[in-house]
């Protein structure tokens, strides 16, 4: 044990909080995962969000001198995170103080490791610690508020000859105690990482939480996914961002598709991409001979898809009125109502509405270079 880690055993503060041997995938904390509590763009933002759903409220604040902390700087959370349950499964006691390394910390979350990266870790320490969420998620009695930063506080140590030996930080009770909830943790790619746009990340987090139950796959509203982002993008530009995403592919695991109803509420669905076979332990691209060479990770590569394609499907897929909730079921009433009230032309008086949305239902869309309008 280092002189490091026996001053902080000592106090009685951690037995253990170093990344543990082995490539283990990172986890994050569901709640996390699935609404609005970090910026969406590099940019100073200085704008608090404000969402408010059923019995869900969140508001995040930021000060002028740092800004809000953005999607970006939750990676040294998935950092933290992870080593928690690590450490917990591994049998060490935990404790919300944790200490590394900048390298070990960069380099998890794949970023380089020179003085720049340095200076914006510690610039992305300064926003979490600024940055103060209040909400209602995970409160025992409706109407109770939890307030906290995401880092109580930071700092960095040195060794007794004054040379840098580290940063300590401080996670909140909340973060804490919902990371070692077993059912509030899910794992991630870490491809993830690998992610430049913020749309894309908080995307990818949001059909992580929902994408990994239903068979099915799901489906958002756009008019909700905007909200639940707290984007400041107009609708316009945020919709038009999201078929940019459907045409890219760029989550790991996942296949997105633009859907219509009959109502006319664009859907956004996805599902996750079917297994491509047994791990191999060679690079396996698709149109090789038998011969494949050996000596590499146990993954398959295909050939690039294309853009979209409309599939064989010939109607939506149903919508997930049991579990989702918030986008689907208050929505879809809405729109049964407005189809019975208002029946398409044409329509017979003995369909009902139901009746009508089905068979009225469209397939998935082809999407142009043009479509969205233009930059």
């Amino acid at each position: 044990m280092t002189a490091r880690r026996r001053s902080l055993s000592e106090r009685g503060q951690l037995d253990l909080f170093r990344a543990l041997p082995g490539d283990f995938a990172p986890r994050d904390a569901q709640d996390l995962m699935a609404y609005p509590f970090f910026s969406l763009s590099k940019s100073h933002r200085i704008a608090p969000i404000d969402f408010t759903v059923g019995g869900v409220m969140i508001r995040v604040e930021a000060v002028p001198e740092h800004g809000m902390a953005t999607i970006w700087d939750a990676d040294i959370l998935i950092w933290a995170a992870s080593q928690i349950v690590e450490a917990r499964d591994a049998g060490f006691s935990t404790s919300r103080l944790m200490a590394a390394t900048p390298y070990e910390i960069l380099t998890f979350v794949g970023r380089g490791t020179s003085m720049r990266d340095y200076q914006r870790l510690k610039a992305a320490l300064d926003r979490l610690q600024s940055t103060t969420v209040s909400t209602s998620i995970r409160q025992p009695s409706e109407g109770r508020r939890h307030r906290f930063s995401w880092i109580n506080e930071w700092q960095e140590r040195t060794d007794h000859q004054g040379r840098p030996d580290g940063i300590e930080l401080i996670v909140p009770d909340w973060f804490y105690r919902a990371v070692l909830d077993d059912g509030l943790v899910l794992t991630i790619d870490r491809a993830y990482f690998a992610l430049t746009g913020g749309l894309d990340r908080w995307l990818y987090r949001l059909v992580r939480k929902h994408g990994g139950r239903q068979r099915g796959g799901w489906r958002f509203d756009f008019h909700h996914l905007h909200q639940k982002s707290g984007s400041l993008s107009p609708y316009k530009r945020f919709a038009f961002e999201l078929r940019h995403i459907i045409r890219r592919q760029p989550l790991p695991g996942y296949t997105l598709s633009l859907e219509v109803e009959a109502a006319g509420r664009t859907l956004l669905a996805f599902e996750s991409n079917p297994a491509c076979g047994k791990p191999v332990d060679g690079v396996v691209l698709s149109g090789t001979r038998a011969i494949v060479p050996s000596g590499t990770r146990g993954s398959c590569y295909r050939e690039p898809k294309s853009d979209l394609t409309c599939g064989t499907k010939k109607k939506n897929r149903a919508r997930n009125l049991e579990s989702n909730k918030e986008s689907n079921s208050v929505e879809g009433a809405r729109d049964v109502e407005n189809i019975a009230q208002n029946p398409a032309p044409g329509a017979s008086k003995g369909r009902g509405a139901n009746a009508s949305a089905i068979r009225s239902g469209t397939s998935k869309l082809h999407l142009d270079r043009q479509s969205g309008g233009k930059r």
